[in-house]
């Protein structure tokens, strides 16, 4: 929980991020770094931070370089923020851009700080590329030789095999599946049809499409590297278009396809969070409150189907605290990682037989899906693994904002069989 009688409230004052783009697109080229650096200089100059020494900024990336160990800091000094302005990385997968907001936010809460910087990068395109092992071993080894004569003998064990590179894979380590292969168990495991799946992903793209023509995101998004707009949008998308396309992960037996799952995205975004003193002070309005915040994991090795199912976990804990039931929202931002994820979220919050799997003694219920992820998600904007968060709790505060009072609720599942839930207030 972030707010007591204790602490103070925390607000959302400001919001940015560049455009979204598909793996290998236009930011093919792009460093974390460079994209960090141009989400942070977005928010900058849209809230006037010139020169201004923050309590703290931080951020993080699920894929890094190894010389990316101070990414946040690095990307910091290369703003106009006062150099002063200290700040750290925080990695927790795609519940990364989430943590670091509720990271600044009980500092805030907790008077440590007045204002600070959440954020969240990734680039599924230029990635690491890593030694095999065996080579690894064999430099390091040669390294530690003091003859000439000792490095040649290390060095002859080399073999043209031991050159090839490794990239990195998209695989959960303690069961060699990919997140796609362990959520095509999940919709078979719950009865998630094709149909639905499909209908979901079409609902994503054109309520973004929409919002784009309506110009919501308009002061939300700074462009970049020739993008205004996520270039994973499509408006032309439909249901025939979506049937066509082939089960990615389960190639005989599957329902999940490129169209119905988020795609490798590159992409940046950051928040800005400050005390309600800071704000006035600044002239800058409260656009909402970030007032309650759960994480959670979940087993999932043995239970396949579950790796991003923990915000069931996770969101029951937060309403109890909170002493609010799931129908108490104005909105809801679910991350669409897949859509089979989103649904069978929804059918177990629904079904008392299923949420009793889950140790909870009642079902959470429905939600009216007018209020579910109403300016499109993950599916149609793309998914750069950190930047989803920040992309989430920006469209959230809009939202409130717009409506001038309200209640909204967020979930995002994540790598390792982790989630987290967040509320947030106007």
């Amino acid at each position: 929980m972030l707010v007591n009688s204790a602490t103070r409230k925390v607000a959302i004052v400001g919001y940015n991020r560049i455009p979204f783009a598909r793996q290998n697109t236009n930011y093919a080229q792009a460093t974390n770094q460079d994209m960090l650096v141009a989400a942070l200089n977005g928010l900058i100059d849209r809230y006037n931070l010139q020169g201004e020494l923050l309590g703290e900024v931080v951020a993080g990336a699920v894929i890094k370089h190894t010389w990316e160990v101070n990414l946040t800091r690095e990307s910091v000094m290369s703003t106009s923020l006062d150099p002063k302005t200290p700040a750290c990385d925080l990695q927790q997968a795609c519940d990364t851009g989430i943590e670091t907001a509720v990271y600044i936010a009980n500092k805030i809460a907790l008077g440590q700080i007045e204002v600070g910087i959440a954020g969240g990068v990734d680039s599924t395109s230029n990635v690491p590329l890593v030694l095999s092992e065996k080579l690894r071993k064999i430099l390091l080894a040669a390294n530690r030789e003091k003859s000439l004569g000792g490095k040649i003998s290390q060095f002859l064990k080399i073999r043209p095999k031991d050159l090839s590179p490794k990239a990195p894979m998209n695989l959960e380590v303690r069961t060699g599946l990919s997140m796609g292969g362990h959520t095509e168990i999940t919709a078979k495991h719950y009865n998630i049809s094709r149909e639905a799946q499909d209908a979901l992903a079409l609902d994503s793209h054109l309520k973004m499409a929409k919002a784009y023509d309506e110009k919501f995101f308009e002061g939300m998004i700074t462009p970049y590297l020739g993008l205004e707009r996520d270039n994973n949008l499509r408006k032309d998308s439909s249901l025939e278009k979506l049937a066509k396309l082939k089960p990615a992960f389960d190639k005989q037996h599957g329902s999940l396809t490129a169209g119905n799952s988020s795609p490798l995205t590159d992409g940046a975004s950051c928040l800005l969070l400050a005390s309600e003193e800071w704000a006035k002070k600044k002239g800058l309005p409260v656009l909402a409150y970030l007032t309650f915040a759960e994480l959670a994991a979940i087993e999932y090795v043995n239970n396949k189907q579950n790796l991003l199912l923990a915000p069931i976990y996770a969101s029951s804990r937060m309403l109890a605290k909170a002493g609010l039931t799931l129908q108490d929202f104005d909105f809801y931002e679910i991350h669409e990682a897949f859509a089979a994820q989103v649904l069978a979220t929804l059918k177990i919050w629904e079904s008392a037989e299923l949420c009793k799997e889950f140790g909870l003694q009642k079902p959470l219920g429905r939600i009216d899906q007018n209020k579910l992820n109403v300016k499109g998600s993950s599916l149609a904007a793309g998914h750069p693994f950190a930047a989803t968060g920040g992309r989430v709790i920006a469209t959230m505060a809009k939202l409130l904002q717009e409506k001038g009072t309200g209640r909204g609720f967020i979930s995002v599942c994540a790598a390792g069989g982790q989630g987290i839930t967040a509320i947030m207030e106007r």
